[in-house]
Parts: C-alpha cells; structure tokens; sequence
C-alpha cells in the first residue's frame, strides 16, 4: 500500500507542460484616451491572466480592477461609472491560433498573424481583427504583440453612458468613444 501511495504522489508532482500560462510579469495591455478633442494619455491594466491550450485557443483575461491611468480618482470614476465592476469585474479575449503554424516557430523566429479574436467586456462580445507578431524566444517562451492597435468603440459595447458620466464629472467638453489598443503579452510554457 505504501508503495502505490508513493506512486501516486510521485505522478502527481510531475509538472504538466502542455499548456501555455501568460506571464504577467512581462505582459502589458494599453489603451489610449483622446480628451478634449486632442489631448491624448496612455492607460494599461496592470493584471492579465491567459492560457494557450493544447488545441490553440487562446484566451486572456483582464482584470478590469487594475486599470492604471496615473490619477487615483480617474481610476476610480473608471472603475465604478465605465467599465460598472461591480458587476463586470473582467474582460476577456479569445481567439483561435493555427498550431501547426505556431508549433513550426524555431528560437529566434516570428510571424504575422491575423486573428479574428473575440472580446467580451461589459457583458457585450464582439469579434474584431487583431494583427499580431508572435515571437519565440526560447523553447518555452513565446511573446504575441500587435502590430497595431486595434479599436474598441463604446457604443459597441455600452460604455457610452459611462463615458459620458466621466466627462461630465471631469468638466470635459468632450472624451473620444473609441480608443485604440495595444499588448504585449508573454507566454510561458
């Protein structure tokens, strides 16, 4: 008995490798605000958390809590009259790699990718095209980044109300209802 416990224990502490975990750490997802028609300031969310599985969907999460725009009360407004997490704490984007393509990637080598990536925030989901450069630096490590940014339009998913509640209490004559999107994500094996 003892030694078919010490079996199952030593089975178990094996690590799995198949999945793809993304590393915060070395992550970034930024956006960009446009207020008063020009004035334009980088935003990011400083928590992601992501998988790649063995089928090739990728799915990344953004806790909606960490956004960091460097003013304390901005962050705030955003976090109760934007993005509402009291009752959608998250975002989420999915999309379908070719593991094929990707399983040809060798140390040091890359390649463009278009991907039709799904986003759910705000208890809306759209599907929008995200140009991505995935990179791979190692044998167990793969950085995906855009090539360019990709627009979310509030109207797309109901942040206008939001958007138009933080520009009253900001005293602003106007704040843009799309903004451009970029990451930089990592992905540990």
């Amino acid at each position: 008995m003892r030694i078919i416990l010490l079996l199952i224990m030593s089975l178990t502490a094996l690590p799995v490798l198949s999945a793809w975990q993304l590393d915060n750490s070395q992550s970034t997802l930024n956006f960009v605000s446009i207020k008063k028609n020009n004035a334009a300031e980088v935003h990011a969310f400083t928590k992601l958390a992501g998988v790649i599985d063995d089928n090739g969907l990728v799915s990344v999460d953004v806790d909606l809590m960490s956004v960091n725009t460097h003013i304390a009360i901005r962050d705030e407004r955003m976090k109760e009259y934007l993005f509402e997490t009291s009752i959608f704490p998250k975002a989420k984007l999915t999309t379908q790699l070719n593991m094929t393509e990707f399983d040809k990637l060798t140390t040091g080598s890359s390649q463009k990718v278009q991907l039709k990536a799904v986003v759910a925030l705000h208890g809306q989901q759209q599907e929008l095209a995200v140009n991505v450069l995935i990179m791979r630096l190692n044998q167990d490590t793969v950085v995906a980044s855009t090539l360019s940014p990709f627009v979310i339009k509030a109207e797309a998913f109901k942040l206008t109300a939001g958007i138009n509640k933080l520009q009253q209490l900001a005293g602003l004559p106007s704040i843009s209802q799309a903004v451009p999107v970029s990451f930089v994500v990592t992905f540990k094996q």
